[in-house]
């Protein structure tokens, strides 16, 4: 019995399994090649500058209003930029595993539905590793 019959006669569990599996393929890969305290860093710098729009928005200062939201898109740019290297390399396996996981679902009564069941628990399982791999 080879992982496509057992994927195709527990259907929700295995794409539930594949899907933290995939998450925890994502995460470790981010935990290796994402610059974390450049992360950290930029991530406290935006809840600071949230914290001035929301003052200046009560004190109706549109002009520093601009001039903090200009700042909040350059550390926006910066932190996508250092999380594009650990895009590119997920990419290529997610693609393959996307077109292998459709072609073994489409045969089973979950065949409508089984990328919602990805989608949780990958959603979830993203939620657990980062906190266990203390990533930002």
């Amino acid at each position: 019995m080879g992982l496509v019959d057992i994927l195709m006669l527990y259907p929700k569990a295995g794409v539930i399994i594949l899907g933290l599996l995939i998450s925890l393929f994502v995460t470790i890969i981010n935990y290796f090649f994402l610059n974390k305290e450049k992360m950290r860093e930029i991530k406290s710098r935006q809840k600071e500058i949230q914290a001035q729009i929301k003052e200046h928005q009560k004190a109706g200062n549109h002009e520093k209003l601009m001039d903090l939201n200009k700042e909040m898109l350059s550390h926006s740019m910066e932190m996508m930029k250092h999380s594009f290297t650990p895009m590119l390399i997920t990419m290529v396996p997610m693609l393959l595993f996307f077109s292998f996981i459709r072609g073994v679902y489409s045969q089973t009564i979950i065949s409508s539905s089984w990328f919602w069941y990805y989608l949780i628990s990958a959603i979830v399982g993203n939620i657990i590793f980062r906190k266990l791999f203390k990533l930002p």
